[in-house]
């Protein structure tokens, strides 16, 4: 049986960013390592311009999802949660606003660099934030890519922890971000 230890959900315009960018960010890590090992040709320049039209999404969205979050508190955290829980839930929810702001920005900087435009979609081409450099492109871009798998790390982390509650704790704390779900202290 469920606990009734999570309180309060997050609202539909909050988990509705958190899972959209949540597909982008999945869809943009595996088309990042596979457009580096297909070869060059068309597939090639295809998952550039897909990875690159996902990381302008995903930075787009990033920055709507903390302006959302500016007026809008996420609900708390079961004080019974251990404060080393604590410490670890808040530090990772940071370094993953942190990383997925800085990794499609340094992707911008570093394509820019190359230098070579984004196509977001075919739909209109960012602004070129810097001049070329050739060898500080794949310096930033070298950089750009470890972040992603760190990125990925987190994720994974993230997905762990909250399986964990899910199934181990049955605290209802993954319901807080599940479309439609409600926590038990919302339900009638």
């Amino acid at each position: 049986m469920m606990s009734d230890k999570a309180t309060g959900s997050y609202t539909g315009t909050a988990k509705l960013l958190h899972w959209v960018i949540a597909f982008c960010v999945i869809a943009a890590i595996p088309m990042g390592i596979a457009m580096l090992r297909v070869g060059s040709g068309p597939l090639q320049n295809q998952l550039f311009d897909l990875h690159r039209s996902f990381g302008a999404l995903i930075l787009g969205l990033m920055a709507l999802r903390i302006i959302w979050r500016l007026f809008h508190k996420p609900p708390p955290l079961d004080i019974e949660l251990a404060p080393a829980q604590r410490f670890a839930a808040g530090a990772t929810h940071i370094l993953l606003y942190v990383l997925l702001l800085a990794i499609p920005l340094g992707g911008w900087i570093g394509t820019n660099m190359y230098p070579a435009q984004i196509s977001v979609f075919g739909l209109f081409t960012l602004p070129a934030l810097t001049g070329a450099d050739r060898d500080m492109s794949e310096t930033v871009l070298w950089i750009h890519g470890w972040a992603g798998f760190a990125v990925g790390g987190l994720i994974l982390m993230h997905i762990g922890a909250a399986l964990h509650h899910h199934f181990i704790r049955k605290d209802g704390l993954l319901n807080r971000m599940l479309p439609g779900k409600q926590t038990p202290d919302q339900q009638g």
